[in-house]
């Protein structure tokens, strides 16, 4: 077979929820925006519902309408990106429940589809999305009125404990919400990780649930095996791949393998990333190109039939190092032409 194979750990997905759930009292959701992290939202969903899940977060409402065909009806399905323009069918044939981030989405959601559910996302100082503490003021009372079913804001350094930001916006939150008798959420996978003051009523992991950090004690979901199409020899002296940018300082035995960065496999990570062979590293050399990778199987005693990119030697985080990037970026770059594998 020539292509990769993408293993997806389900169990592991499960016990990574299970363990962040722990770690709260409250409800904890699950965020499969973009295909569920790039491993397929159809069926992240569905296990995630078999372990109970009963709220989901997705960015669009084109995302949400594809996540609630395959967790049928019961589960809400929360959209980051509110009531656009021309989402409304969707929104009412999929019951979806936006979370509205301006005035202009209120107003258009309760025209639209008067009486459907709704949430209201608010700023608390990440200046992205959500309603600015002069607009939520001057709509507050209208809005409450309404019966929202959840409030909720977004951290921006939730990956660093220490950084004083999280504490400013937890207290701008606070300063926004308290008192009302409405469902909050502030935390998601690092924001559970801070502790309690940041639970509230939900919490929403998302990265976390896929292996990633800032969660260090995640299960690994995903295993990437990259099949071995030839094996060279290369003299020392001569050079490998585009642009001549790795020469052999000896003999070598360089295998190239099915991937590149139409697999989402960045280009970026080729001077620093690592294959393996069992338990033994192979260094990529070369340029990482569109579908093939070159690695320098010298020291082995065989040539292998693949390489493994993540699973037991190296997370997704290790790769996104490597890359100079984040694993949230390597994960929802997983491309198309994987051979997906089911496990757990």
């Amino acid at each position: 077979m020539t292509s990769a194979t993408l293993s997806i750990d389900l169990g592991a997905l499960v016990r990574n929820w299970q363990s962040l759930d722990a770690l709260s009292a409250c409800e904890t959701g699950a965020v499969v925006k973009a295909n569920g992290y790039g491993l397929g939202a159809p069926v992240v969903g569905r296990a995630l519902v078999r372990a109970g899940v009963r709220s989901f977060f997705v960015a669009t409402a084109e995302e949400g309408n594809t996540l609630r065909g395959a967790i049928g009806q019961g589960p809400a399905i929360y959209v980051f990106s509110g009531h656009m323009v021309g989402d409304t069918n969707a929104i009412r044939e999929a019951a979806l429940t936006p979370l509205l981030n301006s005035v202009d989405q209120m107003l258009r959601h309760v025209e639209a589809l008067p009486g459907a559910p709704f949430g209201i996302q608010l700023d608390s100082g990440m200046n992205r999305l959500g309603m600015e503490p002069a607009e939520w003021s001057a709509v507050r009372d209208i809005a409450i009125a309404q019966g929202p079913a959840l409030i909720m804001s977004h951290l921006a350094c939730a990956d660093e404990p220490d950084h004083p930001m999280n504490v400013r916006q937890l207290s701008e939150f606070r300063a926004m919400t308290d008192g009302l008798d409405i469902p909050r959420s502030l935390a998601a996978t690092g924001g559970t990780i801070l502790g309690p003051d940041y639970h509230f009523d939900m919490t929403r992991p998302g990265i976390g649930l896929y292996g990633g950090l800032p969660f260090a004690d995640a299960a690994p979901v995903v295993t990437l095996d990259l099949p071995v199409i030839q094996v060279r020899d290369v003299v020392q002296g001569e050079s490998v791949g585009y642009g001549n940018t790795w020469t052999a300082p000896r003999d070598s035995r360089i295998a190239t393998v099915s991937g590149g960065y139409a697999d989402g496999l960045i280009r970026a990570m080729g001077p620093k990333a690592t294959l393996f062979a069992s338990d033994t590293p192979c260094p990529v050399v070369g340029r990482v190109s569109m579908d093939l990778i070159t690695a320098d199987v010298t020291t082995l005693d065989h040539d292998p039939t693949e390489l493994q990119l993540m699973g037991r030697h190296q997370s997704v985080d290790t790769v996104a190092d490597a890359a100079g990037t984040i694993g949230y970026e390597i994960l929802t770059s997983l491309g198309l032409r994987y051979q997906r594998s089911l496990v757990g």
